[in-house]
């Protein structure tokens, strides 16, 4: 039972990989299509270890992770930050939320362009766009979290004359930990749109512009090793906040 539990879930993950790599490789048979159409995976593979080999995917590759994380640290610490204040005081929820929401409402492909225009296609655009498209999950679950505090708790450490400080460290926070991790999670696969997004608009490096400089040259063997990266570096990302979320977490496994 403990082997099953370990392995079902890496075994499965595999499993559905080699289903997938079959099926696409018959598709590719079946349908005789040209590698600029669909390239066979064996092709993908060639390509992936020749860009690897010259170093063209790692300096991509590390551009856009670089914006990422930095769009992910301006937007989850102010998302948390305002998250914690509105959560602490609906007055200013409801004076604030329709021009948070109306700042949503306008497509993030729409805005990169602007940040382009005014912050020019270096670092910083593709940092705001991946710190604009992070921020709304964390706040909205940030709110949640911190609202949802049993206010009984909060009264009897009261009661016992604790410090803010003590009563958010104590209470608030881990009470609302798995409504904002559920934010994060999302944030983080999000966070990629968002380079991909500012890279598409304007870059010079990253695997969004690799995206489109092998569109320009129907590369399409480059195309799907620039997506299928953008997809390991969301998987990672999305299992480091898993992981992170497990360790924060585990009080709640020891206790039930």
């Amino acid at each position: 039972m403990q082997w099953t539990s370990a392995y079902s879930g890496p075994l499965s993950i595999m499993s559905g990989f080699v289903l997938l790599i079959a099926l696409w490789a018959l598709i590719v048979k079946v349908g005789q299509y040209p590698p600029f159409i669909l390239p066979a995976p064996d092709v993908v593979l060639r390509k992936f270890i020749s860009t690897l080999s010259e170093g063209t995917l790692i300096r991509h590759a590390w551009v856009t992770l670089s914006e990422l994380l930095l769009g992910l640290l301006l937007g989850l610490t102010s998302a948390f930050l305002l998250g914690y204040l509105l959560g602490k005081n609906p007055r200013a929820e409801r004076i604030i939320a329709p021009f948070i929401v109306a700042s949503q409402s306008v497509p993030i492909v729409a805005v990169a362009p602007l940040l382009l225009i005014w912050f020019g296609s270096g670092l910083l655009s593709k940092v705001l766009v991946c710190a604009l498209i992070t921020f709304f999950p964390t706040l909205v679950n940030t709110i949640v979290g911190i609202r949802n505090v049993d206010t009984d708790l909060r009264d009897l450490m009261r009661s016992l004359r604790a410090s803010r400080w003590q009563l958010f460290r104590l209470l608030d926070l881990p009470a609302a930990a798995p409504t904002i991790f559920g934010g994060l999670k999302l944030s983080v696969i999000l966070s990629v749109v968002g380079a991909v997004v500012g890279e598409f608009v304007g870059a010079d490096a990253g695997l969004g512009f690799l995206i489109n400089l092998a569109r320009g040259v129907l590369d399409t063997p480059l195309m799907f090793v620039a997506i299928i990266s953008l997809i390991v570096l969301a998987q990672t990302l999305y299992m480091a906040v898993s992981a992170l979320e497990a360790y924060y977490l585990r009080w709640q496994k020891n206790e039930s």
